[in-house]
């Protein structure tokens, strides 16, 4: 039987108001979304949207704003709850405003747009790095507030600019001011990564980047002449004995005597030498000067000292005209001489309440990892505060910096569920929390 044309026009509108209210829902997901669409991407962030976006999320729940600004144009957002007993050291929940670049011809959906498909992905730059715990860390305190859940320790948030870049200007400025040494913090907490899996990730280290450059020197002259010590010559002896290091370490790895984070990783970058001409290079010219650069990646347990006697002594030793400089991006030692690691065991308080309250939610967690590259929670456990990175994402693809990055709302949403446990958990904990870094 053929509807007739009100019946239609009844449909249609129906569709149309169904739409209109869904698209003007105001939900854990929706505010998600919000945050994601806020184009935080180097080499140009804005950070004055999103952070007007966040004040506004937390003072609809009861929390207090303080913005920092140590470097013009590069703000710090600070969020507290206060707990009953502030003489307690506090607890800090740490993520980053900012994000890598998108090529969005090469996205599926434009990155940020936040778009939601039908099967739940939300695709976006910053989806799960790590724009997702930023919004978590809020939703879990407005259901525990909804609750009547009052924390026992104070909580902060903080949102920090520049993590992508290194944190130079974001948390390592933060860390070392006296208004962090203000919160009297005693744990913190920071991003972590995706799992395939159905466990959860937790990293108790991060590994330091070393950024090492070596050069060369030699005679110059015909391209038809052998020299000894030619500038190439010296520099590809080198090179090979870092290839051989490098094959050393990840021969660990493959014989699975250690993660790859867990080793020193040296990765080549860039090799420069020849004389340039605007078609290529001069090819009858030995070069006078080579040069490469290298990324190396050092775990905490690694000795610097041993590091730079091997790259002094046998990476670019003086005896073959070499020079080398190295720029350390972070410290592997505290200020005693200890490797910079948040323990993983009973001797930490803090480890067995974030486990238990994991748990409690069904989830469980892996073995404890060393994060493969760096965070900004080195600048935080340099200063002896415990620090443990953690993303609650479960069987989801790791994505971060890559094309079509994406969360499902179902492991977003589970992820509150977590941290309303987690934050709960650790601002109830009434013992000693000495630094046990």
């Amino acid at each position: 039987m053929a509807m007739s044309p009100l019946l239609w026009t009844l449909i249609l509108f129906s569709i149309i108001f169904s739409l209109q209210s869904s698209s003007s829902e105001d939900t854990p997901i929706t505010r998600f979304q919000q945050y994601l669409r806020f184009n935080t991407a180097h080499p140009n962030p804005n950070y004055t949207a999103p952070i007007s976006f966040l004040i506004n999320q937390a003072q609809s729940i009861g929390l207090t704003t303080k913005t920092i600004e140590f470097v013009t144009g590069k703000p710090i957002l600070l969020l507290t709850w206060l707990g009953s007993n502030p003489n307690l050291p506090s607890i800090l929940f740490n993520s980053h405003l900012d994000s890598v670049p998108a090529e969005s011809e090469k996205w599926t959906h434009p990155p940020f747009s936040a778009h939601k498909t039908i099967d739940g992905h939300i695709y976006a730059r910053g989806a799960q790095d790590d724009k997702c715990i930023g919004v978590q860390y809020l939703e879990s305190i407005r259901n525990l507030k909804s609750r009547g859940f009052s924390p026992l320790r104070t909580i902060h948030i903080s949102y920090v600019p520049e993590e992508e870049i290194g944190g130079f200007d974001g948390m390592m400025k933060f860390a070392a001011s006296s208004e962090f040494k203000d919160l009297n913090l005693g744990f913190a907490m920071d991003e972590g990564q995706a799992n395939p899996g159905d466990e959860f990730r937790v990293f108790y280290a991060d590994r330091v980047p070393w950024h090492f450059v070596i050069k060369a020197e030699g005679i110059p002259g015909h391209g038809a002449k052998l020299y000894d010590n030619s500038a190439m010559e010296n520099l590809m002896k080198s090179v090979e004995l870092i290839s051989r290091f490098r094959e050393s370490q990840f021969d660990f790895v493959k014989a699975g005597k250690a993660a790859y984070s867990e080793v020193i990783s040296v990765n080549p970058v860039y090799l420069k030498a020849g004389t340039p001409t605007t078609t290529g290079f001069v090819m009858n010219m030995q070069p006078s000067e080579a040069e490469a650069g290298y990324d190396l990646r050092l775990p905490p347990m690694a000795d610097p000292d041993v590091m730079k006697k091997r790259i002094a002594e046998e990476w670019a030793p003086s005896i073959r005209n070499m020079t080398y400089s190295i720029q350390e991006k972070g410290k592997l030692r505290d200020h005693l001489g200890r490797p910079i690691m948040t323990p993983v065991n009973d001797s930490n308080p803090w480890w067995s309440i974030f486990k238990q309250a994991v748990e409690a939610t069904g989830g469980k967690l892996a073995k404890p990892e060393i994060l493969a590259s760096t965070t900004d929670s080195r600048f935080i456990r340099t200063l002896g505060i415990p620090t443990f990175g953690f993303s609650p994402m479960t069987n989801t693809p790791i994505l971060l910096h890559d094309h079509n990055e994406f969360l499902k709302d179902t492991v977003f949403m589970k992820g509150i569920e977590v941290y309303e446990s987690v934050i709960s958990a650790l601002s109830s904990f009434e013992g000693e929390s000495a630094q046990v870094i």
